[in-house]
């Protein structure tokens, strides 16, 4: 039997409420083996609400890192949910680790307690958008690092293009960089340097792309700093819904078909975020997951370890060094 994914059940802002039902429903409906880690009263209880408590295993960490957690803070103590189940992970004992907890959190206990992958400089959230095309867009950094170096950013455009190419077929991604104007030279001072950089990388680099283009289909590989990929993943949640919303309401599509829209852009399908770039598979959920939620990221994330995708990945990056 594979190893179980490691779930935070502490993590998120509904906590063991909907965590621990999640890894139940990825037990029961995915046939995920899971292992939660957190204060072990209040999970057992909530197992028993499922009538669980036999099913899955619970190891104990006593404190949980709070939502607002920025960065290593409350997930470097040892005691934590997360800190645990880090070193479970790395340990071997588990073949994913999700969490819904805070990302800063989650990426700066993953880089300490998982470890990043060799040659890569930092680790990026990525997340695959469905686009008009009927196909997907990887979405890179979404999250992980507001601040990265021009360096960071094209190595970004290379986990991206990786992980297009390992988890969504693409035979030879095109890449895209988020910029303000499609034109050459448009941009901040980061995006005018990693346009520079990336002709160099051994990638098919597309140009500049804008943010109407995020859904459209494009390319098949979207880049950008963590800050600015946040603000767009948020907005295309926020936009799908406002939409899905005023159409409702006009009454001139039939329900079936806004809640099919619904589905393809709701978290419960694409479960979060794969964090890329680690020696292990970590996928950040979003942090208002219900179980449902929870339970797609758990099979997201065993997929993932059992594809070997983080190993895959790593073999991967043979571009040269960027200077």
């Amino acid at each position: 039997m594979p190893e179980p994914v490691v779930v935070d059940a502490m993590g998120g802002d509904h906590g063991p409420a909907e965590t621990v039902g999640g890894a139940v429903l990825a037990r029961r409906e995915h046939g995920v083996p899971v292992v939660l880690v957190g204060r072990a009263g209040e999970i057992r209880a909530e197992l028993a609400r499922h009538g669980a408590v036999d099913e899955i295993d619970v190891v104990h960490a006593e404190e949980a890192v709070p939502m607002g957690e920025r960065g290593t803070g409350g997930a470097a103590s040892g005691a934590s949910s997360l800190r645990v189940g880090c070193e479970l992970l790395r340990q071997g004992a588990g073949s994913a680790l999700v969490s819904a907890g805070s990302t800063g959190a989650v990426v700066s206990c993953a880089i300490r307690g998982v470890g990043r992958a060799p040659a890569v400089l930092r680790p990026a959230l990525a997340i695959a958008l469905p686009a008009v095309t009927g196909g997907a867009t990887v979405l890179i950094d979404a999250g992980a690092t507001s601040d990265p170096t021009p360096e960071m950013v094209a190595q970004f455009a290379l986990l991206g293009a990786s992980y297009a190419r390992l988890v969504l077929g693409a035979a030879d991604p095109s890449v895209g960089l988020l910029s303000i104007g499609a034109e050459p030279g448009k941009g901040n001072r980061l995006t005018r340097r990693v346009a520079e950089l990336l002709p160099l990388l051994p990638l098919r680099f597309h140009g500049n792309v804008e943010g109407h283009d995020v859904l459209a289909g494009a390319v098949d590989v979207i880049v950008t700093d963590g800050f600015t990929g946040n603000v767009v993943l948020k907005n295309v949640e926020g936009a799908v819904r406002a939409v899905l919303t005023l159409v409702a309401r006009s009454g001139t599509a039939a329900p079936e078909a806004l809640r099919e829209v619904a589905r393809r852009y709701g978290p419960e399908t694409h479960g979060g975020a794969v964090l890329l770039g680690l020696s292990g598979t970590v996928v950040v959920a979003h942090g208002s997951s219900r179980a449902a939620t929870v339970a797609r990221a758990c099979a997201v994330a065993h997929d993932l370890a059992g594809g070997g995708v983080a190993a895959r990945l790593r073999d991967h990056l043979t571009a040269e060094p960027v200077n």
